[in-house]
């Protein structure tokens, strides 16, 4: 029997300067837009993340609402994340970006979820589906929105 992967990440280099693509993650406004999971259907404006303990708000594809902790942070570098349903106790997954400038124009930024600590069983199945492809998915699209500026298209 295979043992079970609970950590999944992707790398991939952005055409674009680090302060450009950790704006897009750090906006939560903005994520929607690259979700590779097409889980995400918007955010409120104006929760742009800047510290741990920050805590943004997520409506899901099915009308649902995530809150989501800051349990990592380091502005233009590193942000993590804990979903929770509101008035309930997280799960135990977690979404990690890591922004690496490689020079003034390339950033090469890692996209992890890690669900070592899930505890809620009804979430296994989709933990598992979280391939790298998947995150590979968010990254492809962060990098056109990124390398073409972030602009609404």
């Amino acid at each position: 029997m295979s043992r079970v992967t609970r950590v999944v990440s992707a790398s991939r280099e952005i055409a674009a300067p680090a302060d450009v693509v950790f704006a897009l993650i750090a906006d939560p406004a903005q994520q929607p837009r690259w979700d590779g999971n097409d889980n995400l259907r918007e955010a409120a404006a104006g929760q742009r993340v800047r510290a741990v303990g920050d805590v943004f708000t997520m409506t899901l594809q099915k009308g649902s609402v995530r809150e989501n902790t800051v349990v990592e942070f380091e502005e233009g570098r590193l942000i993590a994340w804990r979903p929770k349903i509101p008035g309930h106790e997280p799960p135990g997954h977690l979404w990690r970006w890591e922004v690496e400038p490689v020079d003034a124009g390339r950033t090469l930024v890692t996209h992890t979820y890690d669900w070592t600590e899930l505890t809620d069983r009804s979430r296994l199945p989709r933990a598992r589906a979280t391939t790298p492809e998947r995150l590979a998915a968010s990254l492809e699209r962060l990098a056109r929105l990124a390398e073409s500026g972030g602009v609404t298209p």
